[in-house]
């Protein structure tokens, strides 16, 4: 079967940078399925994506489906005449042409036939239509009087199949072999005459590197290039590279300068300004400070290159002075004297203020911090200040550096490092992965914020439904978990609920708030342990426990985990099992004092001494939190566990000895009970 390679273009009005990358991918995506669910061979489908384009090359796609052998059961040859024909007519054949097949269910007729593959040309102008109106486009638009909908005004289309175009028509606009260049370097149009050509026809002629992947590297680069040309370091965020890699068609990295003074602004500020407002890059030094340079990249290779960084000079400038401005501004008024004016910011409408937030998280904290060993003054100070930098100029205009600014206007307040560092630190960690807070201070504040939030919301019965969580209720108490879990806190998270909620009064879910919000944080550990691999089983066998530590938690977790591997596991989560079955069909639950005199068989006096020898230790083990030790030595258990139900019948006619016996089992229920339930691994 011949194959030739296929190109795609969708040319447009400039595409949100944002939106460019999962345009692409889906559209790939799309196409990808579509050709495999029409069986079309082709060896490898690549992607180009830039401002003004949208493109697809395949590369050796099948000219034609193959032809497929086809197979219908029809009505009972029992059937009348004329639903046989009837069932013929709709395979396209006579009556004559089917047979009769006997079947398990009697004779039936069959037709068989071959139904020959359609040309891939037929075929992908409708799997076009169907990747672009599948396409992720949060707003669609309108423009001129056409009544299409795309992300932006369409401008041309190219579908090349091999070197023949492909004719169809979408959006409006009807296909063609004629790309554009570069808007400014080469406004002109460029006739593709074959499809492989595509990506060296457009950069060679055009001046337009297409692929998105190749622009990018050629970015960071060249950014690289004239950071160490300038003796600086470039600090690469990946997001902001994918952001100007979707503005620029011929990227040119530029290097400008500006003035020492403003590198007396935290330099945070300094940096969000010129990423956020401006798209820059910025240096630092081998003492990873901020340099006073920036790197744009310019979507012209000009002939006069310092004209246009002089333009970026002339515009960042009154950005930084701008910022200049706030934050000189902000430190002439000491935080705590914006304290007063949180009551005019509300929280949330039944919630109360940001200052009663406040207030709320100062009694938590302090609390926190006597559990932890830190100090109750600092997490009170703390607390009152956390959110103050909310009505300052610079958290205004940057809000990105809430908590950030906080902690430069304390010190320079003259608050203590801690006290200052808390106010940084309340938002750690902001994602999943990110730094948690350091300081004792720090954790006591973080932990009030999201505890109060959580507690706050469930009671006016507001949590988390299907996707939409508003105020981040999940993050918040994951944050909380792994706070406390990664710190090895040995806080009680029920006790810390009930804290934060009892600086509440009158909410109507308030009596069940902190019980639902830890059933709700319980929950949380079934993703945490699906990313680290602990199966759902290990998982359930915990929670059907309710540790209330959530340090603890993890540890039966981890320790029930190991013991899955042991050679001894699979043996007694079964016998576990069984005891369970056998326990749960009794009236109550039996005693487990063991009455030795009541032994007769052999099996039943090796498991009691068994028990009797491990009961101490094992119990030791377990308040020690040694759960992996614990459950190691409750494997030496296994051998006289499998000898017992082999040997021993539990439901004895003797009364005193069949109680005897339940009372081996109850106690086996609760040695491994103290830990997890682990008759829940038997699935």
């Amino acid at each position: 079967m011949s194959n030739q390679d296929f190109l795609f273009e969708l040319g447009t009005e400039e595409l949100p940078p944002g939106a460019l990358l999962s345009l692409s991918d889906a559209l790939g995506k799309s196409l990808t399925a579509q050709l495999n669910d029409a069986q079309l061979n082709f060896s490898s489908l690549e992607l180009f994506a830039a401002p003004r384009r949208l493109a697809v090359l395949v590369k050796e796609l099948d000219s034609q489906q193959p032809d497929r052998n086809i197979e219908k059961r029809g009505p009972s040859a029992k059937a009348p005449e004329q639903a046989a024909k009837g069932f013929a007519g709709s395979c396209g054949v006579s009556l004559e042409d089917l047979v009769i097949e006997n079947t398990d269910k009697g004779d039936y007729y069959v037709y068989r036939g071959t139904e020959v593959g359609k040309p891939a040309a037929e075929l992908l102008p409708g799997m076009l239509e169907t990747a672009l109106s599948g396409l992720p486009i949060p707003k669609r638009m309108r423009w001129a009087a056409s009544r299409t909908e795309f992300v932006r005004p369409v401008k041309w289309i190219v579908a090349l199949l091999g070197d023949e175009v492909l004719p169809c028509t979408l959006l409006e606009v009807t296909s063609g072999r004629k790309s554009r260049g570069h808007r400014f370097h080469y406004p002109h149009d460029i006739e593709l005459m074959t499809a492989g050509e595509y990506a060296a026809t457009l950069r060679n002629t055009g001046k337009v590197v297409a692929s998105f992947a190749e622009r990018r590297e050629m970015i960071r680069e060249q950014v690289l290039a004239e950071a160490a040309r300038i003796g600086g370091t470039a600090e690469i965020d990946e997001d902001l590279l994918d952001e100007v890699c979707a503005l620029n068609e011929w990227p040119v990295a530029l290097a400008g300068r500006f003035e020492e003074r403003f590198l007396e602004v935290p330099e945070q500020v300094l940096i969000l300004s010129m990423k956020e407002n401006q798209k820059y890059f910025h240096l630092v030094d081998s003492n990873n400070k901020l340099m006073p340079y920036f790197i744009t990249i310019s979507n012209i290779e000009s002939k006069d290159p310092q004209q246009v960084i002089a333009g970026n000079e002339k515009v960042i400038r009154p950005r930084l002075a701008d910022a200049a401005f706030f934050f000189e501004t902000d430190k002439k008024a000491p935080l705590i004297d914006r304290l007063e004016k949180l009551k005019s910011v509300v929280f949330q409408n039944e919630l109360g203020t940001v200052a009663d937030k406040a207030a709320r998280i100062e009694a938590t904290a302090t609390a926190i911090a006597k559990l932890i060993g830190g100090n109750e003054a600092f997490a009170a100070r703390a607390s009152q200040l956390a959110k103050c930098d909310l009505l300052t100029d610079t958290v205004y205009e940057f809000t990105e550096l809430q908590g950030l600014m906080g902690y430069h206007f304390a010190l320079h307040d003259g608050e203590e490092q801690e006290v200052a560092q808390a106010i940084y630190e309340q938002y750690m960690p902001k994602f999943a992965g990110d730094d948690l807070p350091a300081s004792k201070t720090g954790i006591a504040v973080a932990l009030a914020d999201r505890l109060d939030t959580l507690v706050g919301l469930f009671a006016i019965n507001q949590p988390p439904t299907g996707s939409k969580d508003p105020f981040a209720l999940r993050r918040a108490a994951l944050g909380v978990l792994r706070i406390i879990v990664e710190h090895e806190l040995d806080l009680d998270l029920k006790e810390l609920l009930q804290t934060a909620a009892s600086n509440y009064q009158a909410l109507p879910a308030l009596d069940s708030a902190a019980d639902n919000v830890f059933e709700f944080m319980l929950e949380r550990f079934r993703f945490w342990f699906e990313e680290e691999g602990i199966s759902a089983e290990i998982y359930l066998s915990i929670h059907g426990l309710r540790p209330s530590k959530p340090l603890d938690f993890v540890r039966r977790a981890h320790a029930v985990a190991a013991f899955t591997q042991l050679e001894a596991a699979s043996a007694l989560i079964a016998g576990n099992k069984r005891v369970g079955n056998i326990l749960a069909k009794l009236d109550s639950t039996p005693s487990t004092a063991i009455n030795d005199a009541l032994l007769s068989d052999e099996a039943e006096k090796e498991l009691a001494q068994a028990l009797k020898g491990l009961s101490s230790s094992v119990a030791s083990m377990t308040g020690e939190g040694d759960y992996q030790g614990a459950l190691q030595a409750l494997a030496d258990l296994r051998q006289p566990i499998d000898r017992f139900f082999e040997e021993v019948r539990v439901m004895a006619d003797d009364a005193d000895v069949k109680q005897n016996r339940l009372a081996m089992l109850q106690q086996l229920k609760e040695l491994f009970g103290g830990i997890a339930d682990i008759s829940e691994l038997a699935g």
